[in-house]
């Protein structure tokens, strides 16, 4: 315990959070399951990249099960299997997230794999040589999906930097990413002031310890600030739908604003609470519904992204292509009616009551709770529990909500568009 006498404890119910004197973050929540579930908790999404490394992040994300300096590729890979444990890695623009699961009674042999994956990598030439045809599948797979290209084309329009990297490697970059482009990226940001160590049904003790012995390198480099830009772009492509993504500066993650925003995203509406079920009961597909003569084939959700910097609000829409103007008009017809007013006390009280049900639900399975753990101690160094979040949400008044419709009334847009484009307007025609 003498070790610990500098770290700072912050205890939230059966949460413990502590910040080692080398600067990683180590949560726990001990909820005696057999099954423990580690997370190492990086800032090493795609914004981190530079023009002269973009994709590297996506490299990364299929590296994580290759050789390190102190396992091969086929120690790693028949090690978890011995024990039954698993590895998975993902990422977003904000983070690189490792994840191991594990029987408790085998956490410390397992943890010897994520601990080599995430602090000792060795990146051999042959092998990411190997990985070229994955990106090639993961990078044709996005291009082919509108969903996943109208996304990605939105954040490349609305930002200058950081956030308008891609989640994929770009096609310019396909193999040209080299081991001193995964080196140099790796040495500058997975340091130990960049990262938390997150451990459910283990010991906040059995976690420190790892942190203390393991993780206590330098400090990295940081980097600049999302510019939020405004803007366009459009993917002209056959068949007969519109997806087309309409979109505002929106709130930061954790803030007020952002629980203004989400409960106005599930006042216009998120998609269908029923399984299969037509999502008719919302505002947004009770606007379009009377827009078009074929209500059945077009849809509409409002959308919401929020970042440590930034955010983005707004309405997706698909449509049949001789439709998309009166559909997209129809939608953002909706929001301006909320901004000027049109909210009631029951419309206000059942997205309050369906954004604090989806943010519990979404606690319900360990790998939400992992994440919302993580996600909540890199960014702020704490955890607010889900008391202390649904308080937060049923604080927000109707002023709240009417004040974030105006700001996506009156702010600067940015649109991103994809597939048969005549009848879609332009944002400037919005």
């Amino acid at each position: 315990m003498d070790s610990w006498f500098s770290c700072h404890w912050k205890t939230c119910g059966c949460q413990s959070v502590s910040k080692l004197p080398s600067g990683l973050l180590v949560a726990s929540l001990e909820n005696y399951s057999p099954v423990s579930k580690i997370g190492v908790f990086v800032k090493a999404g795609s914004r981190y990249e530079t023009a002269e490394n973009l994709g590297v992040t996506h490299i990364l994300r299929l590296a994580s099960n290759l050789t390190t300096k102190g396992a091969s590729a086929f120690r790693i890979c028949r090690g978890l299997e011995a024990v039954g444990a698993s590895l998975s890695v993902t990422s977003s623009r904000e983070h690189m997230v490792y994840s191991l699961d594990c029987l408790r009674d085998d956490f410390e042999g397992a943890m010897e794999y994520l601990i080599n994956v995430t602090t000792a990598p060795d990146f051999r030439p042959w092998e990411l040589s190997d990985l070229l045809p994955r990106v090639k599948i993961d990078k044709a797979v996005a291009d082919q999906s509108p969903q996943i290209g109208v996304l990605e084309k939105l954040h490349e329009a609305a930002y200058k930097n950081a956030l308008s990297n891609s989640l994929y490697c770009p096609d310019h970059m396909v193999g040209k990413i080299s081991v001193d482009h995964l080196q140099q990226f790796f040495a500058n940001n997975y340091t130990s002031a960049r990262m938390a160590l997150v451990g459910l049904g283990v010991s906040h003790a059995a976690v420190m310890k790892v942190g203390e012995q393991f993780f206590s390198t330098h400090t990295g480099f940081g980097a600049p600030g999302a510019v939020y830009r405004g803007g366009e772009l459009r993917v002209q492509s056959g068949g007969g739908l519109v997806h087309a993504l309409l979109a505002c500066e929106g709130a930061v993650a954790g803030s007020a604003e952002a629980n203004a925003f989400s409960v106005l995203q599930r006042l216009l509406g998120v998609g269908p609470h029923v399984k299969r079920g037509s999502n008719i009961t919302s505002k947004l597909s009770q606007c379009i519904a009377k827009a078009t003569t074929q209500p059945f084939d077009v849809s509409a959700t409002a959308f919401s992204a929020t970042y440590s910097d930034s955010g983005l609000f707004g309405v997706y829409v698909i449509s049949q292509a001789d439709s998309a103007r009166e559909v997209i008009n129809a939608a953002m017809a909706q929001v301006t009616a909320v901004a000027e007013g049109s909210l009631t006390a029951d419309d206000l009280t059942r997205a309050k009551t369906q954004l604090m049900a989806d943010y519990l639900m979404s606690l319900e399975s360990s790998e939400g709770l992992l994440e919302e753990l993580g996600v909540q101690v890199l960014s702020s160094g704490a955890y607010s529990s889900p008391q202390t979040v649904t308080q937060s949400i049923d604080a927000v008044t109707s002023s709240d909500v009417v004040k974030a419709a105006k700001k996506f009334d009156e702010s600067k847009k940015t649109m991103s568009c994809y597939g048969h484009l005549a009848n879609t307007p332009f944002v400037d025609e919005l």
